[in-house]
């Protein structure tokens, strides 16, 4: 490994019910997306290894050394996972770079992300409060939640960090064990929070990771009896096939899939505010983001003018070395990504689109070495054209005008997705309006892709199903349970 601490993945050894060691899988070479240099070998796990790993986590949690923990003890195990995080804060940003080629400012804010995100479910579990729900006769109700046991966690490549935080801290706040499965192309920094989480003291077995093929370890995670609720990020197809084997088992599932988010600029919003916004929207995290904000729709009185703002912008972005701080877009996450990326550009060509600028691979200063591609932008085409229908995952923006708020609407909902929304505009009521006849689950009103741990997320239609964040994200990790006391003084009557 060159060009981050080693010590954080000290070994090819992974997290398999307690025990570092080798995975029974074929070994995985981690390569940095920048250059192809590689980052290291790793071992993966198998359906055997996940099978062993979800035995003991059951075990671990049955153990009242985990669950029977009073909140607060727990949650004091959750700070520590942030001030270790916190600690070692800039070790792992370096590594979380080399892991997905994200530009250092970004995965330096995404360490950050995870840190809060222990912080904040540390805080809500020791604040959660159970119900004493008003009484009906002769006796005591009270509602509980309890762990539902082993937990599934399923994350993707774009974000692995904060994405791991999201599913592991209210998971473990709320008293479960849980076998994380990183990204097959991403599993280094997933490995170093594993061993955050055991300094920090998680039990152990609570916590396994395992990294290796979706369709081999995934798979037997989703199906196995023990494994009592499955959270998954990722793309839609797959989504649907956990939903299939979850309806089998009666099993939860929170599933957070696609997204083709409409960004909507009205011609009363401020224009600086709004250029700057589409081009972060889109093209920050090189487009690789379930929220990108792929579909633009700009009133026609002023397209021109905020195209031709937008396509300069667009060009101004540096993209290149993501260790560079300057970096605003580093490059897509393989070779296979890009030439995906590539295909859908060409196809929205082929469909009759413009190109205004990108569509190309960035030449000098190294970066034909990596996996770059340009901010693209294209426009001349209807909503029903595939490039705007289906989930491309990269830097690739497509412009279309609007007339009225009503055709708008129904163009932006006219999707089978719904995760995100934008729109630009001075008139509070007109956003009002809008915001909430968009079908989606978030809608950012002159700002995009700001996120707060305390506020939930979710997806709309085939973006998903289930809850992440919040103070009530604990509740998406437990079952609930009712008690009744009796308070009669005489024997029930019936018998009598």
């Amino acid at each position: 490994m060159t060009d981050f601490d080693s010590s954080l993945v000290p070994s090819g050894d992974i997290l398999i019910g307690g025990e570092w060691r080798q995975g029974r899988g074929a070994p995985y070479r981690s390569v940095y997306p920048a250059d192809q240099t590689i980052n290291a070998e790793i071992s993966t796990a198998d359906a055997e290894d996940a099978r062993e790993a979800i035995e003991a986590a059951d075990a671990a949690w049955r153990d009242a050394n985990w669950a029977g923990l009073k909140p607060h003890q727990r949650a004091s195990v959750l700070y520590r996972v942030a001030e270790l995080i916190g600690a070692r804060h800039e070790a792992l940003a370096q590594l979380q770079r080399r892991d997905n080629g994200k530009p250092i400012g970004e995965t330096r804010a995404l360490v950050a992300s995870a840190a809060n995100t222990f912080r904040y479910f540390a805080a809500c579990l020791e604040t959660l409060d159970e119900d004493l729900t008003p009484s009906r006769g002769d006796y005591l109700t009270m509602s509980v939640h309890e762990p539902l046991g082993v937990i599934g966690a399923i994350t993707p490549w774009n974000s692995p960090i904060a994405s791991d935080a999201q599913k592991l801290a209210p998971a473990l706040a709320a008293g479960n064990a849980v076998v994380l499965k990183p990204a097959e192309v991403t599993p280094l920094v997933s490995l170093a929070l594993a061993r955050i989480c055991e300094e920090a003291g998680v039990p152990k077995g609570v916590l396994s990771v395992l990294p290796g093929k979706g369709s081999v370890v995934g798979d037997a995670l989703v199906r196995h009896p023990l494994v009592k609720k499955v959270s998954f990020t990722g793309g839609t197809s797959v989504g649907r096939g956990i939903a299939r084997i979850a309806a089998e088992k009666l099993m939860p599932v929170s599933l957070e899939l696609g997204g083709k988010s409409p960004t909507i600029v009205f011609d009363d919003a401020d224009l600086d505010h709004a250029v700057n916004g589409v081009l972060y929207g889109i093209f920050s995290s090189s487009g690789e983001a379930c929220i990108a904000g792929s579909r633009l729709f700009v009133q026609r009185s002023i397209y021109r003018a905020f195209m031709e703002r937008l396509v300069e912008g667009a060009r101004r972005l540096r993209v290149g070395d993501p260790s560079r701080v300057e970096t605003q877009m580093g490059p897509l996450i393989s070779a296979q990504h890009r030439e995906s990326v590539e295909r859908y550009v060409a196809l929205g060509l082929q469909e009759g689109g413009r190109l205004l600028c990108g569509g190309e691979r960035p030449a000098g200063d190294g970066r034909e070495n990596g996996f770059f591609y340009q901010p693209t932008i294209l426009d001349g085409l209807a909503n029903s054209a595939r490039i705007c229908q289906e989930e491309i995952f990269g830097p690739v923006l497509v412009a279309m005008p609007f007339d009225d708020e009503a055709s708008l609407v129904q163009h932006a909902n006219d999707s089978v997705f719904g995760l995100a929304a934008g729109i630009w505009t001075r008139d509070y009521k007109r956003a009002w309006r809008v915001a909430r006849a968009l079908e989606t689950g978030t809608v950012w009103i002159n700002t995009y892709k700001l996120f707060s741990i305390s506020t939930p997320f979710s997806g709309w239609k085939e973006s998903g199903m289930g809850r992440e964040k919040g103070r009530l994200g604990i509740r998406e990790y437990m079952q609930q349970k009712s008690l009744y006391w009796g308070l009669n003084d005489a024997p029930l009557p019936w018998a009598n």
